[in-house]
């Protein structure tokens, strides 16, 4: 059993630990690791939004427009295509990559801002949305049930723990599992300002601390008995949480919810689904999934399954937590409605 936090990341802690120093976790589970020393990622979710079913078509043809672009030139890795219905009731496809430091997006950012700043874009007649999310690598964790698959930014890593993590299975594992948490509270500051850059364009300068999070499942191994205890008891909880924080999460510190199903379009595998949401700071996000009735519900029947089956699940889930810094946010929307993404509540 190894800590969660890499080795040239770990330091003297001036902030401890929620578990003793001879904890052992309830289960296994793993953490990604990097195959070099870049201190920054990137992570790109490029949205198309509509609100009538005769735009699917045209919908369609933009989110293929923008996964051909993310495999141009210095190629983002990772590419999936993911849907959802949003807290406004428009349907939206995303299109999402990732590259391994800044300097990398940057040179393919400017072989596509062309298409991106064409005045065109502004009468597509749906919304359009990019944002870019820059962790740094002492402020980013990741979390896996089983060794044999990476997920997300997991992939862009492209490596895993050698052995299972300490920091897992107890409140605050997740902050524990963050190298800047040894010493630093994490905590949020400023607020989030909405910028006109033209009548459709509009860009979000956001705040320290922000909390982004990606939390996975993939069922595509799952038959059976376990099958149906996802079909009917898991997922139903599941997707009730992720509701209730896409159209009640804003008083809570929950900037915007997805709950997203990863599209077998471009080669992706099905059986797969996620959670992703960003949070006012990283104290909201622990405060919900500790204390609030909806992720108690989701944690309660995941465990009931868990004793059901006697531990042997061929679930697979995982997360990707960042906490952000204000110039780690890229938020720029076209023709999108007020609560799309981090617009939602903002002035």
């Amino acid at each position: 059993m190894e800590s969660a936090i890499a080795p040239h990341l770990r330091c003297p802690r001036s902030r401890e630990r929620r578990i003793a120093d001879d904890f052992q976790p309830p289960f296994p589970a793993w953490t990604a690791r990097g195959k070099t020393e870049s201190s920054q990622r990137v992570m790109g979710y490029f949205g198309v939004q509509w609100r009538e079913d005769t735009q699917a078509e045209q919908a369609g043809h933009l989110l293929a427009a923008l996964v051909r672009q993310l495999g141009d030139g210095e190629a983002a890795q990772g590419i999936e295509r993911a849907d959802f219905i949003d807290s406004a009731g428009y349907a939206n496809g995303v299109a999402i990559g990732y590259w391994p430091d800044p300097d990398s997006y940057r040179v393919w950012w400017q072989q596509h801002v062309a298409w991106w700043a064409d005045p065109a874009r502004e009468s597509e007649g749906m919304g359009l949305y990019r944002e870019i999310y820059l962790p740094r690598s002492t402020h980013l964790e990741t979390l896996f049930s089983a060794a044999d698959r990476l997920e997300g930014v997991g992939v862009l890593l492209g490596e895993r723990s050698a052995e299972t993590i300490q920091e897992h299975g107890y409140w605050g594992g997740m902050r524990d599992r963050i190298p800047a948490s040894q010493t630093d509270a994490l905590a949020s500051s400023g607020g989030r300002v909405v910028q006109e850059e033209a009548p459709l364009r509009r860009r979000v300068i956001s705040h320290e601390g922000v909390a982004l999070i990606r939390s996975g499942q993939d069922w595509s191994d799952v038959t059976g008995e376990e099958l149906t205890l996802y079909r009917d008891r898991i997922e139903p909880t599941l997707r009730a949480g992720m509701a209730f924080l896409r159209d009640e999460g804003l008083a809570i510190g929950c900037y915007f919810n997805r709950y997203m199903r990863v599209s077998i379009e471009n080669g992706g595998k099905p059986c797969r689904s996620f959670g992703m949401s960003a949070w006012r700071d990283l104290a909201s996000m622990e405060s919900w999934a500790e204390h609030h009735p909806t992720h108690k519900a989701i944690f309660g029947d995941f465990l009931q399954v868990v004793q059901q089956l006697q531990g042997r699940l061929a679930l697979r889930l995982f997360h990707e937590v960042a906490v952000l810094q204000s110039d780690a946010q890229i938020l720029e929307y076209i023709g999108c409605h007020d609560r799309t993404g981090m617009l939602n509540g903002a002035i």
